[in-house]
């Protein structure tokens, strides 16, 4: 089920007019947010990028695989 808002923000009545951020408050939020994030230590990211790193690795080599498998079948076939 669909809530139609067309012509006017939803929750606000259309009346109101939408207030800008000033740069420094945006600025100053964004910080913010930036200070409320849990940052990996140095050993969790050379775990997460040796992870990702041979996850990487393994699909190469299985995508690699199905197109070598699947060129060699279309070549035996049609070739």
């Amino acid at each position: 089920m669909a809530i139609d808002t067309r012509g006017e923000t939803a929750g606000k009545p259309s009346g109101e007019k939408k207030k800008r951020t000033s740069p420094a408050l945006f600025y100053r939020q964004i910080i913010s947010e930036l200070r409320k994030v849990i940052w990996p230590t140095r050993k969790e990211l050379v775990t997460y990028t040796t992870i990702v790193l041979i996850f990487v690795a393994i699909m190469v080599a299985i995508v690699y695989g199905l197109d070598a498998g699947l060129g060699w079948a279309v070549l035996e076939i049609f070739g």
